[in-house]
């Protein structure tokens, strides 16, 4: 396959993606476990102590068991925001490599989903942390002590996560070509995403059943129900839908690297 060939120029660019973003902070690369925590704190406040919200129906659920499950949604869905809103422009912010005949550019939006998933597992650490803080003091209700035994097949969900997000990423980057309003449309299909993911809430409390359906046609919101039951609450995988997202991921990467390679030759005549 093309990409593995090309694995060094992969891993040299990821490393560059990533040392770029924070080159000249102070912070560096802290601010990946500071920007995740800063959106939670927005969240928790506004869902939990003004709206009231909460993701069990258990009256034992208090704000830091809230808190968790938020924040093990909020890093997936940060994963596909980040590849959404950086796809579109991904190869006119890179043109001068469009022109060089002999440069890989299918190695570009690989470079952006990895980077992205270093920053997911980088924010998974204090995830980590936080639970087994909490269930140390006593404080969480779903499981009595320690991290629940179910968040050891949390890296399982990996897989799903790299191919939706790279049939994403190479759909997206090839269309920004030759529709440059996509780039525009990003910030309110984020957002949208967002409350269609189950990042606030569980898909089982949509009473609607045709939204309900919607929402459970969105891998996202899998994705993000998963990452909550492992990490937090101690429950299982679907393994039943696990394997059907992961079957249609791998159909939809492949979609995506094909329209992208097949467009590919076109792009230096639009850029």
């Amino acid at each position: 396959m093309r990409l593995i060939r090309y694995r060094h120029i992969i891993r040299q660019f990821t490393r560059r993606e990533v040392l770029g973003r924070y080159r000249g902070s102070y912070m560096g690369i802290f601010w990946s476990f500071i920007n995740p925590l800063l959106l939670l704190a927005i969240f928790t406040v506004v869902f939990k102590f003004i709206f009231h919200a909460k993701f069990t129906g258990n009256p034992r659920e208090g704000s830091f068991d809230f808190a968790l499950m938020l924040f093990a949604g909020l890093i997936v869905y940060n994963l596909f925001a980040e590849c959404l809103g950086r796809a579109p422009s991904l190869i006119l912010m890179n043109a001068n490599y469009v022109t060089k005949v002999v440069f890989p550019l299918e190695i570009l939006p690989v470079t952006v989903v990895l980077s992205a998933v270093l920053h997911l597992l980088i924010s998974f650490v204090p995830l980590c942390l936080g639970v087994a803080f909490l269930r140390a003091w006593g404080q969480p209700t779903f499981v009595p002590h320690g991290l629940p035994s179910t968040i050891f097949a949390w890296p399982l969900l990996l897989p799903v996560i790299l191919c939706w997000a790279m049939g994403v990423t190479y759909l997206l980057s090839a269309l920004g070509v030759f529709l440059r309003d996509l780039n525009q449309a990003m910030l309110a299909l984020t957002t949208i995403l967002m409350y269609a993911s189950a990042v606030f809430y569980r898909i089982e409390q949509v009473e609607d059943p045709v939204y309900q359906t919607i929402v459970r046609l969105n891998p996202i919101a899998f994705l993000c129900e998963q990452s909550r039951n492992l990490a937090v609450r101690g429950l299982p995988m679907d393994w039943h839908a696990y394997g059907g997202v992961l079957a249609v991921g791998i159909v939809f990467a492949g979609i995506g690297y094909g329209v992208f390679m097949g467009v590919k030759r076109s792009f230096a005549d639009v850029v």
